[in-house]
């Protein structure tokens, strides 16, 4: 069965169109939610097609990394809670989870969205942790995307708890996590030499490769991660890159 729909995915595109009559450049309907978890410092909750990702923001107060004494730190954590998908099995995080949480930090932390030194307490000693958990509710295709959206969406909804007497008073604030830049994360998919983006899952089984570009709001490329066993050529990176581009400014002004 999932044989003929790859191969009726394939006969789609190569004619020109999709599964769903989208454009290949076009997104599924997108609907964000902010501060759906109380009890989190942010939180958001995004809609992309049947795709349902929900990413809460806690915050902690920590010893900061050897290297980075100054800084704060930043933590990303994706959970594929297994009744989203049949495809997710129950147990610590698999590759794929993995993988989704590194995207989604590189696109944050390459793009120095947040200023971290603005987190340190005090150097060497203090900082402020910022944990980014991602669960994915219901999955039908492109978890990457809607999961850096919503991730970035529940950092700009975020508010740092207030710090007193070396303890974190949590549900009384004192100020918005420092953000500097807004990070956007567009995936491009290629199948049978056709480039479409927001790919749902009946055309994520029948991809060749996948490339997700995160860009920053004057349109510069901060982090790049490719999937999938096939390639692009120069000419179709060059294609992907402006789709990314021109996507993630449409994209960027929903959470804005």
């Amino acid at each position: 069965m999932l044989k003929a729909s790859e191969n009726y995915v394939r006969k789609l595109i190569e004619e020109g169109m999709r599964i769903d009559e989208r454009g290949f450049d076009q997104f599924r309907k997108i609907k964000i939610e902010t501060d759906v978890i109380k009890k989190a410092e942010g939180s958001a909750r995004v809609l992309l097609g049947n795709t349902h990702v929900l990413v809460g923001v806690k915050m902690s107060v920590n010893v900061p990394f050897p290297d980075t004494p100054d800084e704060g730190v930043l933590i990303v954590n994706a959970e594929l809670v297994p009744v989203a998908s049949p495809t997710f099995d129950p147990g610590p995080p698999d590759e794929e989870s993995i993988e989704l949480a590194r995207i989604v930090d590189r696109g944050i932390r390459e793009s120095n969205c947040i200023d971290l030194e603005k987190l340190c307490i005090e150097e060497g000693k203090k900082a402020w942790n910022i944990n980014i958990d991602i669960h994915v509710l219901d999955h039908d295709g492109n978890l990457i995307d809607a999961s850096a959206l919503g991730a970035m969406a529940a950092l700009l909804n975020a508010k740092i708890p207030r710090y007193e007497d070396e303890k974190v008073v949590y549900g009384e604030y004192e100020g918005k996590i420092p953000i500097k830049d807004t990070p956007i994360a567009v995936t491009v998919t290629k199948i049978s030499n056709k480039l479409l983006i927001d790919a749902n899952l009946e055309e994520e089984s029948a991809l060749d490769a996948r490339i997700t570009i995160a860009t920053n709001e004057n349109g510069d490329l901060c982090a790049i991660q490719k999937g999938g066993t096939g390639f692009f050529t120069s000419e179709e990176l060059k294609k992907a890159a402006d789709l990314s581009i021109e996507k993630g400014k449409e994209l960027r002004a929903l959470i804005k």
